[in-house]
């Protein structure tokens, strides 16, 4: 499992170290609830992240990663976001989930690599914008290998297939890495995602898009607003590889609220 903090780099010097301190902590947490014991933090064993972390642990975990774990990490940074003092800075994640073969002690391998390219993949960017626009907090996604050996084995008690919006992991700078992935945002139906996901490979076959209607983020190209589709619900629990359950209900789009 990996994860990345956005916008970590615009935080101030003073304080990242505590924010990263939050973030172990609840990936500490939630490991724990999850019953996943052995988790081996790789630190600069395979890349120093700065702004995440990577975690190995058994492959008899891949289920447990996505489900409970994504959820219990998304209720765990709601409930740090809504206790936060006001100049501490929001922890927003991305993450990812593989499995594969790694080479003890250091855990190197593809697997490793490839889960991190996941994680800084055009799809998840596009996933944590959505994610931001509806205030939430966590995108992750899910390796083809990890989805099948998971929720499509009926090992993830909450999350179906349905909860999953299909995807092309593609990196900047990386021609030779394509690789289908599951998205998920904790909260958010699939259908919120696609237009976030298709509005660069309209804008690349269009030519240069028109600057009208369209934002510029620091994860990617221009990208154009989203409509989001009408008629849903938003619902809300209320209340350091870490709402309560939403379960079937899910935000729309903001627009909804």
């Amino acid at each position: 499992m990996v994860v990345d903090m956005k916008d970590y780099s615009k935080i101030s010097e003073a304080k990242m170290a505590p924010t990263l301190a939050d973030l172990e902590s609840v990936l500490s947490t939630v490991f724990e609830q999850c019953g996943i014991d052995d988790a081996v933090t790789l630190d600069n064993a395979v890349k120093d992240r700065g702004d995440g972390s990577i975690y190995v642990v058994s492959a008899r975990h891949a289920a447990r990663l996505v489900d409970p774990l994504l959820g219990l990490l998304s209720q765990a940074l709601e409930r740090r976001e809504h206790s936060r003092l006001n100049g501490s800075p929001a922890i927003r994640l991305r993450a990812s989930v593989h499995v594969g073969p790694l080479e003890p002690p250091a855990h190197r391998g593809d697997a490793v690599n490839d889960a991190c390219r996941l994680v800084e993949s055009v799809a998840v960017r596009r996933a944590m914008d959505a994610a931001v626009d509806n205030d939430l907090l966590l995108a992750a996604a899910v390796s083809d290998p990890v989805f099948d050996r998971s929720v499509l084995a009926a090992r993830t008690k909450r999350l179906k297939l349905r909860d999953f919006h299909p995807a092309t992991a593609l990196v900047n700078g990386k021609p030779g890495f394509s690789e289908r992935c599951w998205l998920h945002v904790p909260g958010l139906v699939p259908a919120v995602l696609a237009p976030y996901l298709s509005a660069d490979s309209e804008s690349s076959s269009a030519g240069s898009p028109s600057p009208q209607g369209q934002d510029r983020t620091d994860d990617g190209p221009v990208r154009e607003k989203p409509v989001v589709p009408a008629g849903g619900q938003r619902a809300k629990a209320k209340g350091k590889a870490r709402i309560v359950q939403v379960g079937g209900d899910y935000n729309r789009g903001r627009g909804e609220a």
